[in-house]
């Protein structure tokens, strides 16, 4: 049974005079935009959200936090040399071969410097070479993909190559599943994410002839532009135009956007360097409870206790528009399947607060048990059917 619990005390909430919270009205030429805000789950804006597109070389971000999963768990050290194979190298450079590392045929190059070439240089060369590195083929490289992607609970994602590029459909993404993969990838690897995701350029290779070092700059349209971006990644092909899912941070407030299916460039800048400024401008989130602090308690059945407190598993926000203040306005329930049948652990994701104010859609943040609740012996389970059957609490 859905038990939907309305929270008593909303009005003290947030203070201030009764108005209706109009969310503010934003528009783009990309075909696909997403924005959502970390702080409080809000979706800011959605535009085509869930429909399957191709990702380009925002497929990297998967093959990313595969490498990222694996150097967390401690099976891959960024020291660990990979050997660029003859016949990848031969497939992925020059002009048809799109971005490059500009890597060469069996050099030995680390993990660290592969994902640098990666993140930075959007490196097609790269994102296959780690993949023989990590996996033997790309095509089993691509089973650790999807493994990954399910696990990530992306539900319109596949793919079947490491680096994006067209495959006849087999790989395809939707914007919510790309924000869905980078908020994991901030949210599970923030080190990894910092030391590889912000670098303004990297160098790697030499030019013939001369001999000159080559360096790129990062492709990331807001870099240097939103205050506090700091990801993620670009793509382009001519199946999918261009397309960029970024980051950033202001005040504590974490954005992702996705935009995609744009016709050119500065058209990629101009649009995702609009919504992330929109994002932050048009709306300000509003603290509801500290990390840690009780909000309500849900029903226990069959546990050693009747009942166990939800808590806030971080500091939770709802998002507002900008200058508003919304008391009186706002609706707070916390909603969970119940009664929860024991045992419980502590920590355990049991319910949501859902918090919805005036048109703008419901907002949904997680909680979490406050104590762990063990399964009721013999005679609590007598005791609990007692009372359930005279109908006590």
């Amino acid at each position: 049974m859905k038990r939907a619990l309305i929270f008593a005390t909303t009005a003290a909430i947030l203070a201030g005079t009764a108005a209706p919270a109009r969310a503010p009205q934003f528009d783009t030429t990309a075909k696909v935009a997403f924005l959502i805000d970390l702080s409080s789950g809000a979706v800011l804006f959605a535009k085509n959200a869930d429909v399957r597109m191709p990702p380009a070389s925002m497929a990297k971000m998967m093959t990313t936090d595969v490498a990222f999963e694996l150097i967390d768990s401690g099976k891959l050290p960024l020291t660990k040399m990979c050997t660029v194979r003859p016949e990848t190298w031969q497939k992925w450079h020059g002009p048809q071969a799109g971005s490059t590392m500009f890597l060469s045929a069996n050099e030995q190059v680390s993990v660290e410097n592969l994902l640098h070439g990666i993140v930075t240089l959007s490196g097609n060369d790269a994102s296959v070479v780690l993949a023989e590195c990590i996996s033997g083929t790309e095509e089993a490289f691509t089973d650790q993909m999807n493994a990954l992607a399910k696990k990530m609970g992306l539900t319109n994602s596949h793919f079947g190559t490491a680096n994006g590029w067209p495959d006849n459909g087999v790989t395809y993404v939707s914007a919510r599943d790309l924000a869905t993969l980078a908020r994991y990838e901030i949210e599970n690897h923030f080190a990894l994410y910092k030391k590889f995701y912000s670098q303004p350029s990297f160098t790697w290779g030499k030019t013939l002839g001369s001999g000159q070092d080559i360096i790129q700059a990062n492709r990331n349209p807001i870099l240097g532009k939103i205050p506090g971006a700091d990801g993620l990644k670009t793509g382009h092909t001519d199946e999918a135009g261009y397309g960029f899912t970024g980051s950033a941070e202001q005040n504590g407030r974490r954005l992702i956007e996705v935009l995609a299916g744009m016709g050119s460039w500065n058209e990629r800048v101009q649009e995702s360097t609009r919504l992330m400024q929109w994002g932050f401008n048009a709306w300000t989130a509003k603290p509801l409870f500290k990390k840690g602090a009780e909000v309500a308690k849900a029903k226990v059945q069959m546990g050693s206790s009747s009942e166990v407190p939800l808590v806030a598993p971080r500091d939770l926000a709802v998002t507002v528009p900008a200058g508003l203040s919304i008391s009186g306005g706002m609706t707070v329930k916390v909603r969970y399947d119940g009664p929860i049948k024991a045992p419980i652990r502590k920590g355990q994701e049991i319910a949501k607060l859902v918090v919805t104010t005036g048109d703008t859609p419901p907002q949904m943040v997680p909680l979490v048990a406050g104590e762990d609740v063990g399964e009721a012996g013999f005679f609590g389970r007598a005791w609990n059917g007692l009372k359930s059957l005279f109908g006590l609490s």
